[in-house]
């Protein structure tokens, strides 16, 4: 797939994983806290910081109607109306700016989920980078051709859509102007679970659709994240919190700097280990091929003896003939005179 360039960020196969710090709500309604969420993730080794862009008319009705009341007994957030969650969980937009300039001063990207017209219409302002759409925006057609409108790369979660429901998404965001798209495979629920995240979808996704794949992750640990990049993730995706014990609307399934730090690094890693399909000793294995097994000279011999199981071995270093030629070599008679610990070579044969 195409390498997509994020404010100077190159992002694809061939690059290191674009590694996203969701801040989400875990501001707990503080701009300070906020703030300090984008300094632990810089010193963790994110390269973003992703952002909300709504406000809670934005996003729902103030109704408390069943329809708008999560009634969900198993849910992080069972109890509340729509309306109440995101005016809790709503990063303000004027903070948005405080935010940008000080991911900027520490080297990251910053950019956000706009969740309708006017959200995007106020990033632009703020000369973002990139967007994204949440997984249960996907399916919002106005939005999505909003977004591709702006000819900046997006990035779409795929939670919940079936396939004809990413084809239609695709098809209008392309049509609407978008030329660099990434899709997120994502499992819609809070958290997710290892054995519900299905990350084969992967490159089956990216085959499809013909575009770079990455990982919306909301399980806990690194486990699924890393194992993705082996799938060809290219994007990773996980929210991030100062604490988990501080609360907050989202920090039950949030990494904590640590973990994030260590996310990073492991994910990396995985990503070196691809390398390509090769066989055969590395330039940095070579030296290693001395300590091979090979055919020595396993007791003194006297010109004309015939090689036996007692007089030759196969053993550890690797300057004598290969050990294939073992069952070649008996009954052979040696041409000379040897001392036990010489390495076979076909000079020795008479």
């Amino acid at each position: 797939m195409n390498t997509i360039s994020i404010a100077g960020r190159k992002i694809g196969s061939e690059h290191p994983p674009f590694i996203i710090a969701e801040m989400s709500g875990n501001h707990n309604q503080s701009l300070e806290r906020a703030l300090e969420i984008v300094e632990a993730a810089a010193k963790a080794g994110a390269h973003a910081i992703k952002l909300q862009t709504y406000t809670a008319d934005t996003m729902t009705l103030d109704i408390d109607g069943r329809d708008f009341y999560i009634d969900d007994p198993d849910s992080l957030w069972h109890g509340n109306s729509l309306y109440k969650l995101y005016q809790q969980a709503y990063t303000p937009w004027e903070w948005h700016k405080p935010i940008f300039d000080r991911c900027r001063e520490r080297g990251m990207i910053c950019f956000s989920t706009p969740f309708d017209e006017t959200a995007v219409d106020f990033l632009e302002s703020l000369d973002v980078p990139c967007y994204k759409i949440a997984s249960f925006e996907n399916a919002d057609m106005p939005l999505i051709r909003k977004v591709a409108s702006t000819g900046k790369p997006m990035i779409m979660s795929t939670g919940l859509a079936t396939v004809a429901e990413l084809d239609d998404s695709i098809r209008v965001a392309r049509e609407a102007g978008c030329t660099d798209l990434i899709l997120l495979k994502c499992t819609s629920t809070y958290p997710a679970t290892p054995d519900n995240s299905n990350i084969s979808t992967i490159p089956h996704m990216g085959e499809l659709f013909q575009c770079q794949i990455g990982l919306s992750d909301h399980t806990l640990g690194i486990g699924v994240a890393v194992a993705s990049i082996a799938l060809g993730s290219t994007v990773i995706e996980k929210h991030f919190t100062l604490s988990r014990k501080d609360g907050g609307v989202d920090a039950a399934f949030s990494m904590e700097p640590d973990e994030f730090s260590l996310l990073v690094s492991e994910s990396t890693q995985a990503w070196q280990a691809l390398g390509r399909v090769t066989y055969g000793p590395t330039e940095k294995e070579k030296l290693s091929l001395k300590f091979r097994r090979s055919l020595y000279v396993a007791k003194d011999m006297k010109a004309g003896e015939v090689f036996t199981k007692d007089n030759i071995r196969v053993v550890r270093p690797g300057f004598g003939l290969p050990p294939k030629f073992y069952d070649y070599l008996l009954g052979k008679k040696v041409r000379k005179n040897v001392k036990m610990g010489t390495p076979l070579s076909w000079e020795l044969l008479e």
